[in-house]
């Protein structure tokens, strides 16, 4: 009985390195190709390394809103801050800014073509992390 578990242990440590390598090697095709090729990720990241960016794009994502609407919709970004990332965005060519010539001056801020297509980046982040996100962090050990 002891060697037919160990000769069973053996057989599913073989498969084990198996799958690995099948994994290594499709790892290594992968790499060969321009699949992990993330030379343009960093534009990616500096648009969503302004702080509220995430928030402000998912308000302007319901549709156009005045700066003092779409300021009660994000309730914790202060004032100073709100201006900060939609200029940000606004450079980004992420979100575009309107002026109404109204008295006082009235200020619109949507989504451009650009924004709305960046949706599809910012959903399939959502998916992944309803996925992975909820798992603790690892402990390091010092």
């Amino acid at each position: 009985m002891g060697t037919l578990r160990k000769e069973l242990q053996g057989a599913e440590n073989l498969v084990e390195q198996e799958q690995s390598h099948q994994l290594q090697d499709e790892h290594d095709a992968a790499r060969d190709t321009e699949l992990y090729d993330f030379k343009h990720i960093c534009t990616v990241l500096q648009i969503l390394g302004a702080k509220w960016a995430f928030l402000v794009i998912a308000q302007l994502a319901q549709g156009p809103k005045r700066f003092n609407q779409l300021h009660r919709d994000v309730a914790v970004v202060k004032t100073q801050s709100l201006t900060n990332v939609l200029r940000h965005l606004e450079l980004s060519g992420i979100v575009s800014r309107t002026v109404i010539p109204t008295v006082p001056v009235s200020v619109e801020y949507a989504l451009t073509a650009k924004g709305m297509d960046f949706l599809d980046s910012l959903t399939a982040m959502e998916r992944w992390a309803m996925k992975w996100g909820a798992e603790p962090l690892r402990q390091t050990q010092s």
